[in-house]
């Protein structure tokens, strides 16, 4: 009797054991999706605040993000120190018709000479469905690109405040001090956000 006893107990250890592993597991994967889901909503934030900064700028581009085809928002802090400069940031693709979101992230490492932190936001208006199943289905790189100077018309002065580095595409830059006249694009790569896309 004893015995058996002895053998329920260890077995009810077993269970309470196998239990806790699994209530661990489900607890953590819970407050991963929870992290996803913040990170996801605070993408979309920045999206919302990027374009309203963005038309309080340019009221035009309003009207033209409504007829583009998609809209992608990004954001970053950029580090300059001394003689490299690197940025990281995320943003958010959405397909005008459909809404479909594409969560995507960036990176950039050029060089520069200086120490400091600059403010980093940028859209691209997708005027055409094959830029921006590109973008999305392949990314970007612009590590051989040179910066994207704006040009208006055929006078070719910078005031348009919209760079064109691809065809279908119109490229506005954020900085703290308002809408950039070229849009610094050199040395970075645009991606999908495996994690963010998954859940």
């Amino acid at each position: 009797m004893t015995r058996f006893l002895s053998i329920v107990f260890s077995l009810l250890i077993v269970l309470s054991s196998t239990a806790s592993v699994v209530y661990a597991a489900e607890e953590k994967s819970k407050k991963e999706l929870e992290k996803i889901q913040k990170e996801k909503e605070g993408i979309r934030d920045m999206r919302s605040e990027v374009l309203r900064d963005l038309y309080k700028e340019k009221p035009s581009v309003e009207d033209e993000v409504k007829k583009s085809e998609a809209v992608a928002a990004f954001s970053s802090i950029g580090i300059n120190l001394l003689l490299l400069s690197t940025a990281r940031g995320g943003g958010i693709v959405r397909e005008a018709k459909s809404g479909k979101e594409t969560f995507m992230r960036m990176l950039s490492v050029g060089a520069g000479f200086g120490l400091g932190v600059k403010d980093f936001r940028v859209v691209f208006v997708f005027h055409t469905q094959q830029a921006y199943k590109n973008f999305v289905t392949s990314g970007w790189d612009f590590s051989g690109q040179a910066d994207a100077a704006a040009k208006s018309g055929e006078k070719g002065g910078a005031g348009d405040a919209a760079a064109t580095v691809v065809d279908g595409v119109s490229i506005y830059q954020l900085t703290e001090n308002g809408l950039a006249l070229q849009a610094t694009l050199q040395g970075t790569k645009y991606y999908k956000d495996d994690d963010l896309n998954s859940n």
